[in-house]
């Protein structure tokens, strides 16, 4: 085969595969975190129970999408949006703002959890756990994700921030409803005492009746 043509069927076969991997989602996805082995830490020899990074790496996520975390009470899992905060495998100075802790602080070890986070920011989302005074994260439990658009957020994760919190009018006072008055056509004509003294005591008795 000659070289030329040799090279054009690789430049081919190249391209094919970067446009398959393009390919836009069709459902969103759920990402179990480090497959099998879950998200754990052998606090006895002080190891990760997987490379988190290296599992990462193999996936591809889009907003909408859950990561799953099959762990226990002796893991935390902290979700930030914050490189420093990631680095420094502690939410102690986060930003409410880019940093959730969605498990910590559990005094009941080794209980079962599954942990389900959903993707709402696209970009870089940074994971660790802070448990042993953040021993876990620097030895292996921490991972970095690329969001992707993808399908974008379903309606159920794309929900509007709730209206401002307005303060209840107190029970003890008294809403008073306008005072009507009656209004009289003027056609011309003269309105006579006996009308004016009528609608001077519809009034009083309305005045009356509000204030009791």
């Amino acid at each position: 085969m000659p070289v030329e043509t040799a090279a054009f069927t690789a430049v081919v076969a190249l391209l094919i595969t970067a446009a398959a991997s393009q390919t836009p989602p069709t459902a969103y996805s759920n990402h179990t975190v480090g497959g099998p082995a879950g998200w754990f830490f052998n606090s006895t020899e002080n190891i990760s129970a997987t490379n988190y990074s290296s599992w990462a790496a193999s996936q591809t996520f889009n907003l909408g999408d859950f990561l799953i975390f099959r762990t226990n009470s002796n893991q935390t899992v902290i979700q930030t949006y914050n490189l420093t905060t990631f680095q420094s495998c502690s939410f102690d100075d986060a930003s409410d703002n880019d940093t959730v802790q969605y498990n910590g602080g559990d005094t009941d070890f080794n209980k079962p959890l599954i942990i389900q986070v959903p993707l709402t920011i696209k970009g870089s989302n940074y994971f660790f756990s802070d448990a042993n005074d953040g021993v876990q994260c620097q030895e292996g439990m921490a991972f970095e994700i690329q969001v992707n658009t993808g399908l974008g957020l379903p309606p159920s994760l794309n929900q509007p921030p709730p209206p401002p919190y307005a303060t209840p009018p107190d029970s003890n006072s008294v809403q008073m409803p306008p005072l009507m008055i009656p209004q009289t056509k003027d056609n011309g004509s003269s309105k006579t005492i006996a009308n004016s003294r009528r609608d001077f005591f519809f009034i009083a008795v309305m005045v009356l009746m509000l204030l009791c």
